[in-house]
This record gives C-alpha cells, structure tokens and sequence, in this order.
C-alpha cells in the first residue's frame, strides 16, 4: 500500500457540491483534498448554463450568506441577469442569471487552486477505506492511497454513469466525460444503499444557424441585482437570450418516433426528474398542449452553442434533427452536441443525518446529486453543509445544522432525510412553510453571524454585514421613535404628497405600512437620514409584512417547542406497541432526532406523534422516580 498523504478530509467529486464542501472545510482550517475525475471540469455546467431561479435563487443567497463561493462566482462570469417574479411578493421573487459557463468553471477553478488547505489532484477515486466504522482513507484507480478523517462523497452523476442516445449506450459521464464504474460496487459492500436515477440535457445548437428575427428577444434587466452580498457592480455586459415554441409538426414527428425513445422502449431503467421531464414525457403527459416554450440560451460569450431550453430529450439522433427543424427560427438548424439521457447511482438520504453524515458509517459523508437531487444550486447548498460538518467532526465540534425556519438549505436537508425521494429531488419555493420568513433579500441577516461563528465567513464580509445590520436597526428604530400628529397641516403636508388623511397619532413606522408610502418619502418629508437601497428594501419588507411575518414567527415558535423534544439514539420503536406498525417501522429506519421530525416523516400520523409524546412522557417520570 502506497500512502502519498494524510488529510483531515477528502472531497470525492469536484462539481458543485464538491467545490463548496472543499472551500468550506479548508476555509475552516482543515487540510482538505479536492479529488476531481478531470481538472479542467471542475465546477462544470454539464446542463442548463443558469445560476438562480425560483427557490433555487435563495439558495445561492444561503450559500454566500454562509461565506461559500457560488454566488460570488455567478456575479463575476454570468452574462444576463433576471429578477423574477417581480410583480408578485417579496417571498417569491428570484434572481436568475445566464452563466458562461467556461468561465464559471475558470473563475472556480483558480479559487480553488488558490485556497489555503486545499490541494486539488485530478484522481480517479475506486475505493472508500473504513476501518472499525470510522472511514480512514481512499484507494486512487492506480493503486495510491490517501488517509483521511472524513470523507464527502460529491460524484454527481458519475456513479457508474450511462449516456444515451436513442438505441446508443455506453458508460460515461456529463459531457463525455469519464464515468466512475467501481467506486459504487464498494458503496455497496459497505452497506449503503444505492437508487438508480436519470436526468438529461438537450441539444447545443450553432448560434450562425439560427434566425433569432423569428424568435422573441428576451433581454436582462437594465440594472442587473446580484447574488453575492458583497457585490457592488450593478451594470454588466449583458446578453439576450431568445423564446420560441414548439408546434404541431414538432409533436407529430415526436409522436411517430416514440417507439424508438429510450423511455418507452425500455433502455432507460432510471427513474427521471418530474419538474423537468423531457419533450417526448411532456408531449406524452399533456396531449392537449398545442405547444410548449422553449428558451435559446447563449452557452457564453466565446462561444456560438447555444442552449435549447425545454427540450431535453434522449431521442435519436435523427429524430432531433427532424424535430429541432420544424421550430420557427431553427429551420436550418445545426446541431453542435446532441441532447442525451444520463443514468447514474445516487445514495437512498434516508441513510443520512441531518448533518449529511452517514448514519453508520462516521465520517462518512455525501452531498449532492449523490443524495438524489438535481440542479446546480441544491448541489451547492449541500455542499457546503457537508463541508462545514466534515469539518467540525474532524474539529470535534458539534454538527451545524439549519432548521427549515432558519433556511431554504435546511428545507432542502429536512426533506431528504426525513422524507426521501424517489425521483431527483428539486427545490421550490411550496416546499417552505415559512416563505415569508425566507426571502433572497435577508438571507444574510438570517445567516452570516453563524457563518462568522463557524469561522467561515471572512473579516470583510462580516463588516459588510454589520454595517447593513446596524443601519436596519437604526432606520427601523428612529421609524418606531418619531410620531406624528393629525394635524390639519400634516394632513395636508400628506394629501399633497397622495396620502390619505391620519385620524389618530400614529408612528412613521405605522405610516409606512401604508400601500404607496415608500421610506424615501418619509425621509423627505419628516428629515430621516438616508441609507443604501439594500437597507431601505429590507425596511420597507419590514414595515409592510409586518403582521404576516410576525404570523410565521409565531408558527415556528409553535414548532420549535416539538424541535426541542428530542429522541434518544437508543430508543426501541418496537417496544411502543401502540404505534401502527408503518409508523414503527418508518421511526426505525429514519431514526429522527426530534419529534418534530417524526412528525415530517411520511407515514407517521398526528396519532402516532400522540402515542409517542405519551410514551416520552411516561419514560420521563419513570426516570424521575428513580
């Protein structure tokens, strides 16, 4: 056995996941190893060349918030930039943005390679070493071994990976990548249980063979938002991406070649993803719909491919071409890379602590499109995650873990480990209870301070933080502090500026819960101090959701109180034989920390959580007694 070196912890896969759960435990002063299938694919786009989206896009804010490196990245190297949502609620409004996407993968690439605590190697990883329980180390595919104290296992979709193509397959993953075929044969002896999913990506076409005057222009917003709390830029190079649709000839040579998709033929045995089916399962799915969207999105700016949005397909290759022609603007329409189904193993989460780690195997943990979700930014918030608890296992700290009050990312967490999935798992802003206390906006405010005390949040952001915080508070509390009378000259000072008479003396703060009354107006009228736009929104937010938000506060009061009953590790569901015998055996395998997750479990019902509390209850005075 060749031991090259000794690390605190090994990240096995260096794609989203990966590169945040390496940044995040070097950053927290863990000798970190990077281990990637290929260094020139690190932090890859394999699909849609986009950061954010609904749901998606407070995750990234999550992520920067805690001091992690996707948001950063985007704002640097995405060409357009989209607010959505934005006749609607704060709640649910999103930033998105185009990525170029070489440049995404150069920009994360040097900082990884720049970061203290972290070497980077391009390995191919065929064995995970577990010694006693405790995972010790990895065997490289040519026979050199790395010991470590943790593992993050962050492979994507590259787990005994199998690209297809109409009747076509042959191992790989994303992009032609290599794919890793031995490494889930020793998941597997180790006890872990894998699922086996599928995902795909649609064709890249040549910009020069399209007519865009057919298509309808979709541009960025003119002044562009930003991921990253420490962004300051707001103007961009900005890039148009272009809509068009599909239409009854696209469908019918869709439908006439359905025998030869993979899908119904056979060849696919993955299950894929709901919310992003591909054209021939969503033709299939909505006979009726006379067409469907579809966005042509540039892939960067050095480059002429282009993204066809809403038309992932593992077709053959003739039938994509036959399809792709019959769209308005792609009538002569060169393919670059055809679009492809992906099959790959993923780990059941049920088997993961919220912490991510395995729940027996210690030091073992996996984060990700190994976890069975999809998309970039789900990779990302789990990646970090399993970053920051690899390294406070190895630190000897407690784990960190985020409470679906405190974050989208424990939302995402609680999810998977409490619930599962049986197709990849995507985030959406339903998926939150408490949406209104989980906006993109105040992500910082929610979670910075427990990034600074994880020691993974740097000096400068943390100053940018308390300055924001400490102008919130000062605006909120001179707001609360200042009163007005009605008066017969404030009442008319308000009417010529289109606000309705006040009847009572009322706070400015009262006031400007008003709908049309805005803080730079207070600020003119009544001589408030100004402050930056970001601190003005978030007071603004304050003011008008006030009763809402204290609504949701008081929810998650209610629901802490089942957080804080928690379930001993030892606890024998079998001995409570009032519980119905589903709900025995989902509290055995799922082993939930708290009643509170127990009560998430699907499976166990408000009956069963009865039955339960009145079992801790009697255990309590038993031991009392003693």
């Amino acid at each position: 056995m060749f031991i090259v070196d000794d690390y605190d912890i090994i990240i096995v896969g260096a794609g989203h996941a990966g590169v945040e759960a390496a940044l995040a435990a070097a950053r927290m002063g863990c000798k970190t190893l990077l281990a990637t299938l290929n260094m020139d694919n690190i932090a890859m786009m394999p699909c849609n060349p986009s950061v954010g989206g609904p749901a998606k896009g407070h995750l990234v804010r999550e992520v920067d918030a805690l001091g992690g490196q996707m948001g950063i990245n985007a704002d640097k190297t995405c060409i357009q930039f989209r607010m959505l949502n934005t006749s609607k609620g704060p709640a649910v409004q999103a930033l998105r943005a185009q990525a170029d996407k070489k440049f995404y993968q150069a920009m994360m690439k040097k900082t990884c390679e720049e970061q203290e605590n972290l070497d980077v190697k391009q390995i191919l990883i065929d064995e995970i070493l577990v010694e006693d329980g405790q995972v010790s180390g990895v065997v490289v595919e040519t026979g050199e071994v790395y010991r470590c104290k943790a593992i993050v296992l962050a492979t994507g979709t590259y787990l005994r990976g199998r690209i297809i193509i109409g009747e076509n397959t042959y191992a790989g993953g994303p992009a032609g990548q290599r794919a890793a075929t031995k490494l889930s044969s020793c998941l597997k002896n180790l006890g872990i249980q894998l699922m086996r999913f599928k995902t795909g990506t649609p064709a890249r076409v040549d910009k020069r063979s399209l007519d865009f005057s057919k298509m309808i222009k979709q541009p960025g917003d003119l002044e562009a938002d930003s991921f990253s709390f420490l962004t300051v830029e707001k103007t961009r190079e900005q890039v148009p991406c272009y809509l068009t649709y599909t239409n009854a000839k696209t469908h019918e040579i869709i439908l006439k070649n359905i025998d030869r998709a993979p899908m119904a033929n056979g060849i696919i045995e993955g299950i894929g993803p709901r919310y992003c089916p591909s054209i021939e399962t969503k033709i299939l799915r909505f006979p009726d719909k006379g067409q469907h969207q579809l966005f042509i999105e540039p892939e960067g700016l050095n480059t002429n491919e282009m993204y066809v949005q809403g038309m992932s397909t593992s077709m053959p290759i003739d039938v994509q071409f036959a399809f792709l022609k019959t769209i308005k603007g792609m009538e002569n329409v060169k393919i670059m890379r055809p679009g492809y189904a992906i099959e790959y193993d993923c780990l059941d989460p049920l088997q993961l602590k919220p912490s991510l780690e395995h729940k027996k195997i210690s030091g073992f943990f996996s984060a990700g499109q190994a976890n069975g979700t999809s998309g970039y930014e789900e990779a990302a918030a789990q990646g970090i995650m399993a970053g920051i608890n690899a390294a406070q296992k190895v630190l000897g700290r407690e784990p960190f873990i985020l409470k679906r009050s405190e974050a989208y990312i424990g939302v995402l967490i609680d999810d998977l480990v409490t619930k599962g999935t049986t197709e990849p798992y995507r985030m959406m802003t339903s998926r939150a209870e408490y949406r209104l206390i989980l906006r993109q906006d105040n992500a910082d405010m929610r979670l910075t301070e427990k990034g600074w005390q994880l020691g993974l949040v740097s000096e400068e952001r943390y100053r940018v933080f308390q300055a924001k915080k400490e102008g919130i508070d000062t605006a909120l509390r001179l707001l609360h502090a200042q009163k007005i009378n009605p008066s017969q000259e404030n009442n008319n000072l308000l009417a010529a500026h289109g606000i309705e008479h006040i009847h009572n003396a009322m706070t400015l703060y009262d006031l400007l819960k008003r709908k049309g009354v805005h803080y730079s107006l207070l600020a003119e009228l009544f001589s408030l101090p100004r402050f930056s736009p970001e601190i003005i929104k978030q007071v603004e937010i304050d003011a008008l959701y006030s009763g809402y938000i204290k609504k949701q506060e008081e929810q998650v009061a209610r629901m802490e109180k089942m957080e804080k009953k928690l379930l001993p590790d030892t606890l024998d569901y079998n001995l409570i034989t009032s519980l119905r015998d589903e709900a025995r055996e989902k509290l055995s395998k799922i082993r939930p920390i708290s009643v509170g997750q127990a009560a998430r479990i699907s499976g166990v019902s408000p009956a069963d959580i009865s039955v339960l509390l009145v079992y801790l209850e009697q255990k309590r005075r038993e031991k009392d007694s003693e």
